[in-house]
């Protein structure tokens, strides 16, 4: 089936010619955008994917008319776009509702500004279509601290949607929000597509979500002077399903090109970086822990294929209405030197578990062993790297991987400390900015600091938390090879809590899925025959890939409402009824 099928227009809906824009003055100027031109269609839906810092979001705030370009000229409908006007509706990253306001009066706020003339009846009948249409019936009285991020991102598109635009521009809406919450925003704004037929701009840093709703895809180049590249055209018919067009030969194609035109151009930008000019001195790390009797009188002989034990692990919190059993049997043994990726749904208990092989927190029933000794609280021979990296602000690069590393190796000499710092400082690539304040790096710098004080610990266990899940797309992928290229070194045994599929598959050698929670265990455990070291450009060809690719999408989808196999009694219980 075809599904439905856009016929653009002759005329452009909006148009931009030779548009550039800098920001800042004299030596201290930055040319953000440089000679971009743009058409689009109306009623087409274009996605705009595009690197950390290359001027996504300048260049939607051009065509909303926020910020007036410093050469060229934005059309909308012919005529010139000189400031902002409802015939834009523009959803940011960061939704802007007001606090005071529910849902609902979040609307009318700018459904009574656009619509004045109105009756009261007409005006509370088109925020009443709104909210329905995102599926926020049911909260429309509640106020945004009441509501989830997921929640809060619906109203924005609500807010913009209720304006009837002409064109919607969306920038990076669903970046924040997790892979469950997104893909069913994603499910809603291509309904709406097909509903309203808007014109729609969709700032992304993901690809399978640009493949998914647009009708082309537009690369945009790394600054300065970030510029649009070739279009690719989307000729996959909808309605598109996810697990679909994992198998669709097209889907295949035009991945494999976005993906590989955005990693070339990334490489391009990059400034050539050699290999470290230190050498790691050979020192040990402290040992802090304790071997279980039990364990020590079982065991014999070095325990490689255990070398991490997870033995009937749960955890439960109380709560005002009982104990809540989280994570309920998690029972997993780990070779030494083995990468392990955790991939769940939202709340499914992938950093619980992660927190209790960290000893942040207790086990509630069994126990966890890392090389014959007990978990009981923390210790350097675990490094962690979360999400967000926990940096000194008013430090150094250097001097907060030097924290970690003083504690570590407190009988090394100091140059054999400075040593170490900066072997790993220099491999995730900040042999220049080292001596930077933490508080003045971009986020993929922070966390390339976490990912170097994490390593120059020598940790026997590596643990990272979603590491890169509040970076976008292309800053995601570089460290993920930065990931790979010192993990190769040390070999370290590693577990790394995700969401994210392709990078489940890029860095595990097996991947285990968990069920959702509450009473959240092991679903499935798939082996990744891949050779290490692995690149996403290489990756995406391999014969497997495809295949890994499905068993995971497959796992999650069953998930998506629940547990299946809890689901049955119940199914079962009714049809006896």
């Amino acid at each position: 089936m075809m599904g439905d099928v856009m016929n653009f227009s002759d005329q452009p809906h909006l148009e931009l010619s030779d548009v550039s824009l800098a920001y800042g003055k004299g030596k201290e100027q930055t040319e953000v955008l440089g000679d971009i031109n743009l058409s689009i269609n109306e009623g087409e839906f274009v996605a705009i994917v595009g690197f950390s810092g290359a001027g996504k979001t300048s260049l939607i705030s051009i065509m909303a008319g926020l910020v007036k370009p410093d050469t060229g000229r934005v059309l909308l409908n012919g005529k010139p776009v000189t400031g902002p006007a409802p015939d834009r509706g523009v959803v940011f990253q960061n939704y802007s509702l007001m606090p005071w306001l529910t849902v609902a009066g979040n609307i009318a706020l700018a459904v009574d500004t656009v619509f004045a003339s109105e009756t009261q009846k007409e005006r509370t009948a088109r925020v009443d279509r709104y909210i329905d249409m995102v599926g926020l019936s049911h909260a429309r009285d509640r106020r945004p601290h009441e509501l989830s991020g997921g929640m809060r991102q619906r109203v924005a598109v609500a807010r913009a949607l209720s304006m009837n635009p002409d064109i919607l521009l969306l920038d990076e809406p669903l970046s924040a929000l997790d892979a469950l919450t997104r893909a069913k925003l994603q499910d809603e704004l291509d309904a709406i597509r097909a509903q309203d037929k808007k014109t729609v701009v969709l700032i992304t840093n993901d690809v399978d979500e640009a493949i998914l709703l647009a009708d082309r895809i537009i690369p945009l180049t790394p600054g300065p002077q970030a510029t649009l590249g070739d279009s690719f055209e989307v000729n996959i018919p909808r309605p598109r399903l996810r697990s679909a067009m994992n198998q669709d030969v097209a889907f295949k194609s035009l991945r494999a090109g976005v993906t590989n035109f955005l990693i070339e151009a990334g490489k391009s930008a990059e400034t050539e970086r050699g290999e470290a000019s230190q050498t790691l001195p050979d020192i040990k790390p402290i040992e802090i822990g304790r071997t279980p009797k039990a364990y020590r009188e079982a065991a014999s002989g070095p325990q490689t294929d255990r070398y991490v034990e997870f033995s009937q692990v749960s955890k439960t919190f109380p709560t005002p209405k009982g104990p809540l059993t989280v994570v309920d049997g998690f029972d997993l043994k780990i070779k030494k030197g083995e990468f392990i990726t955790l991939i769940g749904h939202s709340g499914c208990g992938k950093s619980t578990a992660l927190n209790m092989a960290a000893g942040l927190l207790p086990t509630s029933k069994g126990g966890i062993i890392l090389d014959n000794r007990e978990v009981v609280t923390t210790g350097p021979e675990r490094a962690v790297v979360f999400q967000s990296p926990s940096l000194m602000p008013w430090l150094t690069a250097y001097q907060n991987v030097a924290l970690g590393v003083e504690r570590v190796y407190p009988h090394a000499a100091l140059s054999e400390r400075r040593d170490v710092i900066e072997y790993y400082l220099e491999r995730v690539g900040l042999g220049d900015a080292m001596h930077k304040l933490a508080g003045d790096l971009s986020n993929g710098m922070r966390q390339r600091v976490g990912i170097a004080r994490a390593f120059a610990l020598s940790p026997k266990l590596l643990l990272l938390d979603e590491p890169f899940g509040m970076l976008d797309s292309l800053t995601r992928w570089s460290l993920q090879e930065v990931l790979m290229e010192v993990w190769s070194r040390t070999k370290v045994t590693a577990i790394c809590v995700t969401h994210d599929v392709d990078e489940a598959i890029l860095l595990a050698s097996r991947c285990v899925m968990m069920t959702n929670g509450p009473h959240a265990k092991i679903g499935n455990i798939m082996e990744v025959d891949m050779p290490y070291p692995r690149h996403r450009a290489e990756m995406v060809n391999h014969p497997k890939y495809y295949e890994y690719r499905e068993e995971l999408l497959t796992f999650l989808e069953d998930y998506e409402h629940g547990d299946p196999v809890e689901e049955k009694p119940k199914e079962k219980a009714k049809s006896a009824a």
